[in-house]
């Protein structure tokens, strides 16, 4: 794992303790294995962004506070210079950059996310709460949605229930970009 990897993992297991609950309670809210939450907590499983966002809202915190061990501070506007939001990298070959990582209390979550074609040819599915948007900026994805598989190009957008299993991948040999907005309930 990355480093900053390993950081978020250490990050999570402090708020945990600091907020009083066990990992018990934490894996039985998220409706994992406490196997699976423990390996989350060591760096030693991917943790899907779906399942940082829910331990965000878990333990009272940013998902900002997560990523990074600060919480976000900006109430009017928030800038972020290309290649400057923050990057994580979820699991080889799919990474993302928060787009307002440091904006308090966000309604929605963008993120520019890359795929490297080869590195993310077993895609895992996701789900979480609220709603996504899907907009395709570079390459071509294919996003599985439930049973059905939607290809899109540059210029093409996908709005839908992410409650709904889904995953993106890179086609065609090339890096695929897209920008993904993720609204989630309160």
């Amino acid at each position: 794992m990355t480093e900053r990897i390993q950081q978020i993992a250490e990050r999570i297991r402090e708020v945990r303790e600091n907020s009083g609950l066990t990992p018990q309670e934490v894996a039985e809210t998220l409706q994992v294995p406490l196997s699976v939450y423990n390996q989350y907590e060591t760096a030693e499983a991917d943790i899907p962004i779906s399942v940082l966002y829910e331990m965000a809202r878990i333990f009272h915190v940013d998902l900002t506070d997560l990523l990074t061990g600060s919480s976000p501070k900006l109430h009017s506007y928030c800038l972020v210079k290309q290649g400057e939001g923050i990057e994580i990298e979820r699991y080889r070959g799919y990474k993302f950059q928060s787009l307002a990582y440091n904006f308090v209390n966000k309604k929605v979550e963008p993120l520019l996310v890359f795929i490297e074609p080869e590195e993310n040819k077993q895609m895992s599915l996701v789900t979480h709460t609220g709603q996504e948007f899907n907009y395709c900026l570079e390459g071509k994805i294919k996003v599985i949605l439930g049973g059905q598989e939607i290809e899109l190009n540059p210029g093409d957008s996908l709005y839908f229930d992410p409650t709904i299993p889904h995953g993106q991948m890179a086609v065609n040999c090339q890096t695929a970009k897209f920008l993904t907005v993720i609204l989630h309930d309160s």
